[in-house]
């Protein structure tokens, strides 16, 4: 039993227990009410502590623990939750520095107060005024809901030799150090840069784009390659279809912008656009918030070689991710949601403090 306490402590649970006529909720209210002073037995507790009773006629052998030695357990104890309310984010080993006590009982008593170490998301720094414009825009797409399966949304993405790599998950299962090693290719490194988009559940892309992207080579993909790319779109659609782009610099140049508006009129979003893209709002486009992640994962599953390797790779993934129709549906209709909880918090952050219930992540859908 995890858990220390006095034989008079004990002996009180088990009154207590029965006053409560073995109700552990009621138990540990009625303790507390009696004994404010006391460290406060949780529900199993109680519950163990009469079993034992009834079947031994003992308390639990924890029980010898001096007095003297509990009132020490509990102040370490009280020093272990003063520091985590003055520093939530610190280490429990630096816990047990600060506190003269060794980690595992740093471990213990966190554990034994209910508190978890949760790890912290990182999300997009927003602006002052960037919060005007993405309620402007949530309130756009919670109003023309049934145009969502109407847009485009597109963007182009990087894919490199080594890709991203998470070294706080690398390791290697071993009775003694292997002294394994991670390479780098820092002189021989390569990348591919490509455009994708997404309409209601269909996947267009990737299309390869040369070099580093300009306004220039933008608006050479979009004269003489978005229409080949659109081919399959039936005519009907193509019609009421809304592009959209994030407002990178390439897509700001004038050249971009007049050749959206001769073509899409009304029809497009972005910076500078009849239907404005706020800023810093990757968690409002299916690209980023589904599809990148989703490839990459594919992409980089196993090592690459050679840039070859790395194009073969991408299409691959490509080809898998758009045969999976309902995963990139639901990632677009998710965005009513999205911008219904981004009103909901004036414009912030709000992937944090949601349940997504219809987002693709991996080939998965998470809920």
């Amino acid at each position: 039993m995890p858990y220390i306490f006095s034989h008079r402590e004990y002996a009180d649970m088990v009154f207590v227990y029965g006053f409560c006529n073995g109700n552990t909720v009621r138990s540990v209210e009625e303790y507390r009410r009696r004994f404010p002073n006391r460290r406060i037995p949780n529900r199993q507790v109680f519950q163990s502590v009469f079993t034992r009773a009834g079947e031994s006629g003992m308390f639990p052998s924890a029980s010898i623990v001096s007095e003297k030695q509990q009132g020490l357990s509990l102040e370490h104890e009280e020093n272990i939750l003063d520091v985590v309310e003055n520093n939530p984010g610190i280490s429990t080993r630096r816990m047990a520095i600060q506190s003269e006590i060794p980690q595992t009982m740093v471990w213990k008593t966190l554990k034994r107060q209910g508190l978890n170490a949760f790890h912290l998301q990182k999300v997009q720094n927003l602006q002052e005024g960037d919060y005007p414009l993405r309620l402007q825009f949530c309130q756009w797409i919670r109003e023309n809901r049934r145009l969502l399966k109407c847009i485009l949304f597109s963007d182009e993405a990087q894919f490199t030799r080594d890709g991203i790599n998470n070294y706080h998950n690398n390791h290697r299962w071993s009775n003694e150090n292997p002294h394994a090693t991670q390479e780098h290719n820092f002189q021989h490194r390569f990348s591919i840069n490509v455009w994708c988009g997404i309409l209601n559940d269909q996947l267009f892309g990737p299309f390869v784009l040369d070099g580093r992207l300009t306004g220039e080579g933008y608006l050479h993909f979009l004269e003489d390659h978005l229409e080949e790319i659109l081919d399959d779109v039936p005519l009907n659609i193509r019609q009421r279809m809304i592009f959209q782009h994030d407002g990178a610099p390439p897509h700001y140049s004038n050249n971009v912008r007049n050749f959206l508006n001769t073509h899409f009129g009304d029809r497009w979003i972005g910076r500078g656009g009849p239907h404005p893209w706020p800023p810093i709002s990757p968690d409002l486009t299916p690209l980023d918030f589904c599809l990148w992640g989703w490839m990459k994962s594919l992409v980089y599953a196993r090592k690459v070689d050679t840039r070859d390797a790395l194009l073969d790779r991408i299409l691959n993934a490509a080809a898998f991710i758009r045969a999976n129709h309902r995963s990139l549906k639901l990632a677009t209709r998710s965005i009513y949601k999205r911008a219904n909880k981004c009103i909901e918090v004036g414009g912030g952050i709000f992937e944090n403090v949601m349940r997504i219930n219809a987002t693709c992540f991996f080939g998965l859908l998470v809920s």
